[in-house]
């Protein structure tokens, strides 16, 4: 489930249009002068007056008592998670879940806790495949306490997990006493699209996070928000994984600033992400998935060219993607236009022609 690799040949062309990820995403010029204008002091005592705003403001757009300020969403994920479980324990998540294809198994090597894969269509699993997951309590097996949900689900391609389904896997777990962590890297972008708020999505989940720096097009930064008495076991492992800033308060400004600006936007990103999928479901060769948000995934039929030599062709054109599973990847964010969309798709069919 690995990104392809990205060549640093310097006898390529330029990137121009780059739609690797929306992690590739740049600050714009007004969020880098707000970062400049940001009030500062020391992130660790509670004293950068920047990031104590960002945190009450997440917290309250998530609907938690409190949040933390992590240096990325994957820090999110792992401080979390160790904050919430034991060595031995178990997490149930799907089987493309972020936790388990993409960060470095680091809650089995820091924390001693393995994830449990569940299988589903899109990057979700139903109701009755978490219930058939449930183990009897037993010392032969290990201690399940936790169920995780990916919104939205990015191998599955950028797909939104229905609320009524979200909140139904929130009761079901707690109702066997477990805890329930929402991964939300590109929360926001479910939300604008299905024009339900962050706590609504977020409600009966114990833990939840915000990514500002996918489509939101911060340079760094994600919030970690749950109960008090969580935040203060997630800033024990903030310290310990080596996320304790400083005068963070100029990253926690970009945050504010995409808070302010750049939420509505993700529409944008969606509308791209569709006429790009329309334009490629148009060329011979493609099999495209359906957008629902700024994920794109088509799979080349016929075996009529592999997706690194396609990958390869739209480098050499000056265009960046990647593959995740047997899939290539195209992703919307604030840098992409309309215009360099009609660009990717006439090079996309230039390619497929020439196969």
């Amino acid at each position: 489930m690995a990104y392809a690799p990205v060549s640093h040949d310097p006898k390529l062309p330029p990137i121009r249009i780059n739609l690797f990820s929306d992690a590739q995403s740049k600050p714009t010029q007004a969020m880098r002068e707000a970062m400049m204008r940001a009030e500062v002091g020391d992130e660790q005592l509670g004293l950068d007056p920047t990031v104590n705003e960002l945190c009450e403001r997440s917290a309250a757009l998530l609907g938690k008592e409190a949040a933390v300020f992590l240096p990325s969403g994957t820090m999110c994920n792992v401080a979390a998670l160790l904050a919430h479980c034991r060595p031995g324990e178990e997490i149930l998540a799907h089987e493309t879940a972020h936790i388990l294809t993409s960060e470095g198994g680091s809650h089995a090597a820091l924390g001693g806790i393995q994830v449990f894969p569940l299988r589903g269509d899109n990057g979700q699993y139903s109701i009755d495949t978490l219930n058939a997951a449930f183990r009897p309590i037993s010392r032969y097996a290990p201690k399940q306490v936790l169920v995780s949900a990916e919104q939205t689900a990015n191998i599955g391609g950028g797909t939104i997990w229905p609320r009524e389904t979200l909140a139904k896997v929130a009761h079901v777990a707690h109702e066997r006493g477990m805890i329930t962590h929402l991964d939300g890297a590109r929360l926001l972008n479910a939300c604008v699209a299905t024009k339900i708020s962050a706590q609504d999505m977020a409600a009966g989940w114990d833990s939840a996070w915000v990514d500002f720096s996918k489509g939101l097009g911060a340079p760094i930064g994600a919030v970690l928000a749950g109960s008090r008495d969580f935040i203060d076991s997630v800033w024990r492992w903030k310290q310990r994984l080596g996320g304790s800033m400083r005068q963070a308060g100029v990253c926690a400004a970009a945050c504010i600033h995409a808070l302010d600006h750049h939420v509505d936007r993700l529409a944008d990103d969606h509308a791209n992400a569709r006429t790009l999928s329309r334009g490629l479901s148009q060329i011979a060769g493609l099999d495209v998935q359906e957008p629902e948000t700024n994920l794109v995934f088509a799979s080349i039929k016929d075996g009529s060219m592999s997706n690194d030599r396609f990958l390869a062709e739209m480098r050499q054109r000056g265009i960046l993607l990647t593959t995740l599973g047997s899939r290539v990847r195209f992703v919307t964010h604030i840098d992409i236009t309309a215009p360099m969309i009609d660009e990717a798709l006439q090079a996309a069919r230039e390619v497929m022609r020439a196969a």
